[in-house]
């Protein structure tokens, strides 16, 4: 088929690759435009960008699509399906309606649970058993069209996002694939209006960690938020990101480290902590990062 994608960061990387494996034509691919990044402040393609330049891809990433000029642009490439994935961009109604047979999104939760922005990093967060990858037709709503394919899959005790969110782009990629090939076939699945939540954009503010909360919510928090933008607290009064946890065994006072693990109490339990970095350093085991960052027993985080 004649394919615009659209997409921007990592996860939909292995997408655009899929559909091109597949056989399918790409007309285009749109993303969201460069950006200063790194310490000289240097524009950098997003990831899908220089994926798409790598193999010789046209490659669009205008600001927005609301003017009549970027839609008629589109409209021009005369695609027959448009799969979006993590574009960035809401999609005005001249857009999702140019192509033959209309916009595919590809999200990452099990429709309608966690529709939005930040869907692995809620279903974590959450403390969801399970979620998937729905391929849903796109319409005016937020993550509201019907749904022509569904797969779930299960979430490790000690999966963090990263880990989730590459299993899911590599599903995302089999389904979307799959979806293409048996399109005439499909029957679109209207989503039920009982079980919506939305996965509200992750705000910094959330990342800092209270101890006075249950080890639960705690390991959930730590995990769902790894590795971006990172669960932190202060060690000694240094902030420090933790990346990586389970479920500990053993009480004490919020915060207090009870043994040379790095076995934390939280308000009901504790928390072993797996992985940690601090500011300017790269991410670490516990054991590596004790090794140069000892924490006593009885240290209060």
């Amino acid at each position: 088929m004649r394919v615009i994608f659209m997409g921007t960061p990592e996860f939909s990387v292995p997408v655009l690759e899929a559909l091109v494996d597949a056989g399918h034509e790409i007309a285009c691919v749109y993303c969201q435009p460069p950006r200063p990044a790194g310490r000289g402040k240097k524009d950098r393609p997003t990831p899908v960008h220089a994926r798409a330049v790598e193999m010789g891809l046209d490659v669009r990433h205008p600001v927005s699509l609301k003017g009549a000029e970027a839609q008629a642009e589109f409209a021009a490439l005369q695609a027959e399906v448009a799969v979006v994935v993590a574009y960035g961009l809401i999609l005005p109604q001249a857009v999702l309606d140019a192509p033959a047979r209309g916009c595919l999104n590809i999200h990452a939760s099990l429709l309608p649970r966690w529709r939005g922005a930040a869907p692995i990093h809620r279903a974590i967060m959450a403390g969801d058993a399970e979620t998937g990858v729905c391929i849903m037709q796109m319409e005016a709503g937020l993550d509201t069209g019907p749904v022509l394919l569904r797969e779930a899959l299960s979430i490790g005790a000690e999966e963090t996002t990263d880990q989730l969110h590459d299993r899911l782009s590599v599903l995302g990629s089999r389904l979307i694939v799959e979806a293409l090939a048996r399109l005439d076939e499909l029957e679109a699945e209207v989503q039920p209006e009982d079980g919506v939540t939305y996965a509200s954009k992750i705000d910094k503010a959330e990342a800092r960690v209270d101890w006075t909360r249950p080890a639960d919510e705690v390991d959930r928090l730590i995990r769902g938020l790894s590795p971006f933008p990172g669960a932190w607290c202060e060690v000694e009064g240094q902030r420090v990101k933790l990346l990586g946890s389970r479920l500990g065994a053993g009480q004490g006072a919020p915060g207090e480290v009870l043994d040379d693990a790095l076995t934390v109490a939280c308000g009901d339990g504790a928390v072993q902590l797996l992985r940690l970095q601090r500011a300017g350093k790269g991410a670490q085991s516990a054991a590596d990062f004790l090794r140069g960052n000892p924490i006593p027993a009885g240290v209060r985080l």
